[in-house]
C-alpha cells in the first residue's frame, strides 16, 4: 500500500458521535475495493454486517487474528489494525480510531498503519482531536477535516445503581466488577446485558440484542464499549474512574473518559454521563467534567513506534530491528510487547536457534510469536505454548499434527460450568482459531478453521444462555414494570442488600420473608410511604412463597450452626425444626415473617417444608425411618416392636445387652426383615452402618438435639478410631469404647467377623492382625476387645498371639435406657420391661 503514498490522505477528526466511522464506510463503498481497520474484533465484525447487508456477502471480507470470511471475488475488507493485509492493493484505505498509537501496548501498529497504508486512490485516517499534531508532524500533506458532534454530552451527577435511569450503561474495568454490579442491578431491576471485549461476537450480539429490543433496560460493560460499539444508550454511568493497564493500576486519563462517556446519546439525541460515587475517587473532578462536556482533549505529544518490516534475516538482526528506535521527534520506541518477549525468551533456547537459521525460518517464528496472549496467561507460559507450536512448524512437513490439534479443541468443546469457566474455554478457542487461519501451518486449515468456529458458536451460545440466566431474572423484571404503574402507587425497590425503598425513602430490609422496619421509620410523616410498601410486599412475599413451593430440594437447606435449627430456602430462613412424636418425625414450625401470608399458603409452604424434612430423612436415614414403621407396626410381634423401638429411640444405633432378651426372641423371619431394613444384628451392637455416613450423622445429631439429648459433636467425617474421649465418640454417633480408644461399631463387628470365621471350634488359633493394624487398633485395645468377643489368651506360637473361643459372658442384667418421656415408644418400652 505504501506505493500509493500520493493519494489523497484525509483525516477526519472529533469526539464520539460525530458520524467518523459512517462518512468513512460510506466513502469505501463508493469506491471499487477498500480495506478498513478497526481497535476490535467486535466493531470490525459490526461494520462487516453493514457493508454485507450493502454489497452482498460474495463482496465482503473480514479478517481478524481469530476469525477469516474472505471469499474469492471479496472487494473490500473489514480488518482489525493488526490484520489489515498491507501487501494488498486497494483502492481506499482507511484507519479507525488512529490516536490509539499512543497506547503502550498496541500503539507501535496503529501508528504503523497510520504510516504505511495507503490506498490507491484515497487514505482516511479517523480519530480524536487530540490527535492533530501528530498528524501534522508524521503527515503534512494530509488534509485535516474537523467534526463537531451531533448532540450534546452533558454531566448527571452522580447516581446509585437504585437510581440510574433506563437506557444506561455502567462500565467498570475488570471481569469481576462487571459481574458484582450486573448481579447487583439483576436483583435491583430485574435483568442486564453484559458486554465485554472478551466475548465472542455472537455472544456480544446476542447480549446486545436483549439491551436493543428492551427486554432489558441496562447494560453493564467494560471500556471496549467505548471503541465506537453503536448501542441506544441515553446515560453512561461509570462504576469507578481505575483501570489496571497492564501493569498499574491508574486514574482513566480525560481522553478515555470522553471516548467511553461519548457512547451516550446517537445522532442527534443528547446523552449524559456520570458515576456511581460523588465523592472520592470514583468521583469525576469539576475539570474533568468540563473537558469532557466541552470535549477539549489535551493534544498528544508522541506516538508510540516499532518497525513494522523488522529484518528477517537472522534472529539477532530480527531483535534488533524490533528494538531499534526511531528518529528524533515525536515518535517514541515502543514498550515492549509479549510477542517480542516471547521472541527473545524462545532465542535463549538453543534448539530454537538451531532450527532458526534461514530468513523463511525466522519469518516462520516471528508469525508464531504473534499468537496473541487469549488466555492472559502471561509471557512464560505463553511462550512454552508458542515454542511447541514453533517446534511442530519445524518438523515433519511443516504443519502442527493433526492428532495433537484435535485433541486440544476436543477438550473444549463442552459446554458445562458457570460463565468464567465457558469465557475460559473461549478464550483458549480463540487461539486455536488464530492458528487454524494461518494457511501454511495446518494441512487442511479450511477443515479446521470451520471446526474451531462450530466450537466458539457453541459456547458462545452456553455463555449467553449463562449469562441471561445469571443476570437477567425475568420475572422480577415483570414485577418491577408493574409497579407504580397506577397514579396513587408508589415505586418500592428492593435493593442489592435487601433494602426496602419507597420514593428515596428507606423503610427496612426485607431478607428472605422477614420485613424489618428501619429504626427511623416514623408512623408520622411516613404512614402513606409504610402503607404502600405494605401493599407491595404483600404481593412480594406471595410471590416468594409461590416460587418455595415450587422449587426443587436442592434449593433447600437446613442451618444448624446456631441456635434451633432452620430451614432456609436459597439461603434465607423460613421455618424451624421442632421434636415430633419420635425421633425421626420433626415437625416444622413457620417463621412469624410468614403469618403475612394467607392460610391457604402459609399451609402449601408448611407442607412443602415438611416434605422436603421427610425426604431427606428418607434419603440419608432410611434404615431409622424404616424402623420407626415397624415399631409402630400392631402385626409386628412384641420382641421385633421392642427391638425396633430402642433401636429408633436411640437413632438406629444401639447396644445389644440392654435389649439381648428381646433379640433373643426374635424369629428368623424377624431377624431378616430388619436385615431387609439395613440393620447389622452385630454381637455387641444393632446397627445400620450407613448412618453413621457424614449426611445421616448430621442428620441424626440434630434430632437428639431436637430432643434435648447430650449429644455434643459430631466425629470427623471419615474417622474410625478415635482417642477416648474425644468430641464425637459416643456411642449415639456410633462408637464403643474400649480401653483407650474409641471404635466405630461396624468396625467392632468386622473383626468379631474375623476372629470367628479364623476359629476352628475351641482350638487355639492367630486371626490375622492385619485387619486391626489397618484400621488403628492399639494391641490393648485389641486384647480388651477380644475378651469382650467371648475370646481369651492362648499361649503364643511361633512369636504370634493366639486366642481360644470360651463364649461371651452372660449379659449384665441392667436395665435399658429410658425412651425420652415425649416419645411413643416410652410406654412400650415400660410394658416390655415389666413383661421381662
Amino acid at each position: 500500500m505504501s506505493n500509493f503514498a500520493r493519494s489523497p490522505l484525509t483525516a477526519v477528526l472529533g469526539p464520539t458521535n460525530t458520524g467518523k466511522t459512517h462518512l468513512a464506510v460510506e466513502r469505501m463503498c463508493a469506491h471499487s475495493s477498500g480495506i478498513m481497520g478497526f481497535p476490535l474484533r467486535l466493531l470490525a465484525r459490526e461494520v462487516y454486517d453493514r457493508v454485507v447487508a450493502m454489497k452482498g456477502p460474495e463482496q465482503v471480507g473480514l479478517i481478524t487474528g481469530e476469525e477469516k470470511i474472505l471469499p474469492p471475488n471479496a472487494r473490500w475488507l473489514l480488518c482489525t489494525a493488526e490484520s489489515m493485509p498491507l501487501e494488498r492493493e486497494a483502492a481506499f484505505v482507511a484507519l479507525d480510531e488512529a490516536q490509539l498509537g499512543a497506547d503502550p501496548e498496541r500503539g507501535h501498529v496503529f501508528t504503523d498503519r497510520l504510516l504505511r497504508a495507503r490506498g490507491r486512490e484515497e487514505t482516511m485516517i479517523l480519530g480524536s482531536d487530540a490527535l492533530r499534531p501528530m498528524l501534522k508532524a508524521l503527515v503534512p500533506d494530509a488534509e485535516i477535516i474537523g467534526r463537531p458532534r451531533f448532540s450534546t454530552l452533558s454531566y448527571a451527577g452522580a447516581k446509585k445503581l437504585s437510581r440510574l435511569p433506563r437506557r444506561s450503561a455502567i462500565v467498570a474495568f475488570s471481569a469481576e466488577e462487571v459481574y458484582a454490579v450486573a448481579e447487583t442491578l439483576r436483583r435491583l431491576r430485574g435483568g442486564t446485558a453484559v458486554v465485554m471485549g472478551a466475548l465472542s461476537p455472537r455472544t456480544r450480539n446476542a447480549q446486545v440484542q436483549m439491551f436493543q429490543s428492551g427486554e432489558v433496560d441496562y447494560l453493564v460493560a467494560t471500556d471496549a464499549i467505548g471503541m465506537g460499539l453503536n448501542l441506544d444508550v441515553t446515560h453512561v454511568a461509570f462504576a469507578g474512574l481505575h483501570k489496571f493497564d497492564g501493569k498499574r493500576r491508574r486514574r482513566l486519563t480525560i481522553a478515555e473518559m470522553a471516548q467511553i462517556a461519548g457512547r451516550a446519546g446517537r445522532h442527534q439525541r443528547d446523552g449524559t454521563f456520570g458515576a456511581l460515587h460523588a465523592d472520592g475517587p470514583g468521583a469525576f473532578t469539576p475539570e474533568e467534567v468540563l473537558a469532557i462536556e466541552g470535549h477539549h482533549m489535551p493534544r498528544l505529544d508522541h506516538l508510540f513506534w516499532r518497525d513494522g518490516a523488522p529484518d528477517l534475516s537472522g534472529l539477532d538482526a530480527l531483535i534488533a530491528s524490533l528494538e531499534a528506535r526511531p528518529e528524533p521527534g515525536v515518535l517514541r520506541a515502543a514498550p515492549q510487547a509479549i510477542d517480542l518477549a516471547v521472541l527473545k525468551r524462545l532465542a535463549e533456547e538453543d534448539w530454537v536457534r538451531q532450527r532458526a537459521r534461514s530468513a523463511a525460518a525466522v519469518k516462520r517464528l516471528w508469525a508464531a510469536c504473534g499468537l496473541p496472549d487469549f488466555r492472559k496467561l502471561g509471557v512464560d507460559p505463553h511462550s512454552r505454548f508458542v515454542g511447541r507450536i514453533f517446534a511442530h512448524l519445524t518438523e515433519g512437513n511443516g504443519h502442527i499434527p493433526h492428532q495433537w490439534f484435535a485433541g486440544e479443541i476436543a477438550k473444549l468443546d463442552n459446554v458445562q460450568g458457570d460463565v468464567e469457566m465457558i469465557a475460559g474455554r473461549i478464550a483458549a478457542t480463540r487461539s486455536w482459531a488464530y492458528i487454524a487461519h494461518r494457511d501454511d501451518w495446518l494441512a487442511d486449515p479450511v477443515h479446521w478453521a470451520e471446526r474451531t468456529r462450530e466450537i466458539e458458536e457453541k459456547l458462545s451460545d452456553a455463555l449467553h444462555d449463562r449469562l441471561t440466566q445469571r443476570f437477567v431474572d425475568r420475572r422480577t423484571s415483570a414485577l418491577l414494570r408493574q409497579i407504580g404503574s397506577g397514579a396513587a402507587d408508589l415505586p418500592v425497590e428492593i435493593g442489592a442488600e435487601g433494602e426496602v425503598l419507597v420514593d428515596t425513602h428507606r423503610l427496612g430490609t426485607l431478607a428472605g420473608f422477614r420485613f424489618t422496619v428501619a429504626a427511623d421509620a416514623r408512623a408520622g410523616d411516613k404512614r402513606m410511604l409504610l402503607a404502600a410498601a405494605e401493599k407491595r410486599l404483600a404481593g412480594e412475599l406471595a410471590r416468594r412463597a409461590g416460587a418455595l413451593v415450587a422449587a426443587k430440594d436442592a434449593a433447600f437447606s437446613l442451618d444448624t450452626a446456631d441456635g434451633p435449627p432452620r430451614l432456609c430456602w436459597e439461603g434465607e430462613a423460613f421455618a424451624r425444626l421442632e421434636a415430633g412424636q419420635a425421633l425421626a418425625r420433626p415437625r416444622v414450625a413457620l417463621d412469624r415473617a410468614l403469618d403475612a401470608l394467607d392460610a391457604a399458603t402459609r399451609e402449601r409452604v408448611e407442607a412443602r417444608a415438611q416434605q422436603w424434612v421427610e425426604s431427606e430423612l428418607r434419603r440419608h436415614c432410611t434404615a431409622l425411618t424404616r424402623v420407626e414403621a415397624i415399631a409402630r407396626d400392631p402385626a409386628a410381634s412384641p420382641a421385633l416392636r421392642a427391638v425396633a423401638a430402642a433401636l429408633a429411640d436411640h437413632g438406629g444405633l444401639t447396644s445389644r445387652d440392654p435389649i439381648a432378651d428381646s433379640v433373643g426372641a426374635l424369629e428368623a423371619e424377624e431377624r431378616q426383615r430388619l436385615r431387609k431394613s439395613g440393620f447389622v444384628i452385630g454381637v455387641l451392637d444393632l446397627f445400620d452402618p450407613r448412618l453413621m455416613k457424614p449426611a445421616a450423622a448430621r442428620w441424626r445429631h440434630t434430632l437428639f438435639g431436637l430432643r434435648g439429648d447430650p449429644v455434643r459433636s459430631l466425629p470427623p467425617e471419615g474417622a474410625t478410631v478415635l482417642a477416648r474421649g474425644v468430641e464425637g465418640t459416643s456411642p449415639a454417633m456410633g462408637f464403643r469404647t474400649i480401653g483407650g480408644q474409641a471404635v466405630r461399631m461396624d468396625l467392632v463387628e468386622r473383626i468379631s467377623r474375623g476372629a470367628h470365621e479364623a476359629r476352628k471350634g475351641r482350638a487355639p488359633f492367630a486371626p490375622d492382625p492385619a485387619l486391626a493394624t489397618s484400621i488403628g487398633l492399639k494391641p490393648e485395645t485389641l486384647d480388651k476387645l477380644m475378651a469382650r468377643l467371648g475370646f481369651r489368651s492362648a499361649p503364643p506360637q511361633d512369636g504370634e498371639r493366639r486366642w481360644v473361643w470360651r463364649g461371651r459372658p452372660a449379659p449384665r442384667r441392667e436395665r435399658a435406657a429410658r425412651p425420652h418421656p415425649g416419645n411413643a415408644f416410652a410406654a412400650l418400652a415400660d410394658l416390655h420391661l415389666k413383661n421381662g
